[in-house]
C-alpha cells in the first residue's frame, strides 16, 4: 500500500495579476490536504473515493469524471506506465472550486503515488511540469502558481516564466479562512479578466500593475513582518480584485464584516466570484473575527498560523 498527501494553497497577493506576468506571493495551506492510496486489485484500474464511489475508470468511461479520468490517464502517459490493476483511493479534506488548489493538489499526491507504484525516482521539477498539464485541464491556462507552491510546499513569490523565489517571514502571522459556500470554477473569472483586458487594455493593465506593485511592498512587510502594513495591503489588493470584477457581494460583505470586527486585513483569495476570503487577525481579535465571518455568511472557517521562513 502506498500513500501519498499534498496541501491545499493559499494566494496572499496578486492572483490574476498573475497570469499576466505579474508577481504573486502563495503558501502552502497544510491544515488541508489531498491523501490518495494505492493498492494492488484483482481488477482494472480505477480511481475511488474512500466512500466507495467510483470517480474515474478507463474501462467504464461513461460512469467516470471525464476531467478526473484525463488527469489520471495524462499522470500516466506522462510517467510512462501502465497500470492495469490498482485501486487509487482519493481522500481529500479541500473544497473544490474554491481557490484552494484542490486540483493541483490531488494530481501532485497522485503523480508521486503512482510513482512509487512504479518504482520510479521522480524529482519535483518532474512532478511539477506533469502537475502543470493536468492544470491546464482544470483552469485552461494556469499560471503555474498553484501547481509550483503545492508541490515545493512552501511560501514563494512566483512571476509566470521565472524561477519563483522563497519568501521570506520574519515572524508567523495568524489567518482565519473563511469559506463563502459560493462555488464557480477557475477558468471563468480567468476569461472575464481576459475579456476586460482586451475590451479596456489600458485600465486594465493599470490595475494589473498595481496589483504587481502591491506584491512588491508585501514582500518587503512579510521580511520585517509589519501587520499594519501588511493588512493595509490585503485591502487594496482586494479592493483592485473588485475593480476586475472577479468579487461578489457576499465576498466584499466578508471582508468587510472582518474589518468590522478588527481584522488588520482581509481579501478574497483565488480566482473569485466564490471561494474562500482570508483575514489576517491577532490572536486576540481572532474570535471576534471568525464570529463576524460567520454571521456575514461563511459556511467554514479555518484558523492558521502561518510560520517565519529562513
Amino acid at each position: 500500500m502506498i500513500r501519498e498527501s499534498a496541501p491545499a494553497k493559499i494566494i496572499l497577493f496578486g492572483e490574476h495579476a498573475v497570469v499576466h506576468g505579474q508577481p504573486a506571493i502563495a503558501l502552502p495551506f497544510p491544515a488541508l490536504r489531498a491523501q490518495i492510496t494505492i493498492r494492488e486489485s484483482a481488477t482494472a484500474l480505477e480511481f475511488r473515493s474512500v466512500n466507495g464511489t467510483l470517480l474515474a475508470a478507463p474501462h467504464l468511461p461513461k460512469r467516470s469524471d471525464p476531467l478526473l479520468l484525463q488527469v489520471l490517464l495524462t499522470i500516466l502517459c506522462r510517467l510512462r506506465i501502465d497500470a492495469r490493476e490498482v485501486s487509487v483511493l482519493l481522500d481529500s479534506g479541500i473544497p473544490q472550486a474554491c481557490g484552494l488548489g484542490s486540483g493541483a493538489a490531488i494530481a501532485t499526491a497522485l503523480t508521486r503515488a503512482l510513482a512509487r507504484h512504479a518504482g520510479r525516482s521522480i524529482s519535483a521539477a518532474e512532478v511539477n511540469d506533469i502537475v502543470f498539464e493536468t492544470e491546464t485541464l482544470f483552469h485552461g491556462t494556469p499560471s503555474g502558481i498553484d501547481n509550483t507552491v503545492i508541490v515545493h510546499e512552501s511560501a514563494l513569490c512566483f512571476t509566470r516564466g521565472m524561477e519563483p523565489l522563497p519568501v521570506r517571514i520574519a515572524r508567523p502571522f495568524q489567518l482565519l479562512v473563511a469559506d463563502s459556500g459560493d462555488r464557480c470554477a477557475t477558468h471563468i473569472p480567468v476569461s472575464a479578466v481576459r475579456e476586460q483586458l482586451q475590451l479596456h487594455p489600458e485600465e486594465t493593465a493599470m490595475i494589473l500593475e498595481d496589483i504587481g506593485a502591491i506584491v512588491h511592498r508585501a514582500s518587503r512587510a512579510l521580511a520585517c513582518m509589519q501587520p499594519p502594513a501588511l493588512g493595509a495591503l490585503m485591502y487594496d489588493n482586494h479592493a483592485l480584485l473588485g475593480k476586475l470584477g472577479v468579487s461578489s457581494p457576499l465576498l466584499d460583505d466578508l471582508v468587510c464584516a472582518a474589518r468590522s470586527a478588527g481584522a488588520a486585513g482581509a481579501k478574497l483569495s483565488g480566482a473569485g466570484r466564490g471561494g474562500v476570503v482570508i483575514a489576517l487577525v491577532e490572536e486576540s481579535r481572532a474570535d471576534d473575527v471568525a464570529l463576524a465571518l460567520e454571521e456575514a455568511g461563511a459556511v467554514q472557517i479555518w484558523n492558521t498560523t502561518i510560520q517565519a521562513t529562513n
